[in-house]
């Protein structure tokens, strides 16, 4: 009979024994971290890249709105851009909505 209860006993210490937090919590922080840096961080460089790009925006530039309007920039001020989508055909659009610059020649 007492060799039934020993390993019982033994299988019952063992099964009370609990991780801690900082255990329990490690998953979670190391799927934060992942998130962080495949999600996060190139999501505010590219931010920071555009409002360095809208920030330097300047007469003469061609560029390439979200609607995928071509135009040649005529005008800016801080929350618009006047373009010229074609002779004497003139638009105002708003500066966060101008995409990427663009340049004769090139695919992009």
């Amino acid at each position: 009979m007492l060799d039934v209860l020993i390993p019982m006993a033994w299988a019952q210490d063992a099964a009370a024994a609990k991780p801690s937090l900082l255990e329990n919590l490690m998953p979670i922080i190391f799927i934060f971290g992942i998130f962080y840096f495949l999600v996060i961080m190139p999501q505010v460089r590219r931010q920071k890249k555009q409002m360095g790009f809208l920030a330097a925006l300047k007469k003469g530039e061609q560029v390439i709105t979200q609607g995928g309007v071509l135009g040649t920039v005529t005008g800016v001020t801080d929350r618009f851009v006047d373009l010229e989508i074609a002779p004497e055909i003139r638009i105002k659009v708003l500066k966060n909505q101008i995409t990427t610059g663009f340049k004769e020649g090139t695919a992009s």
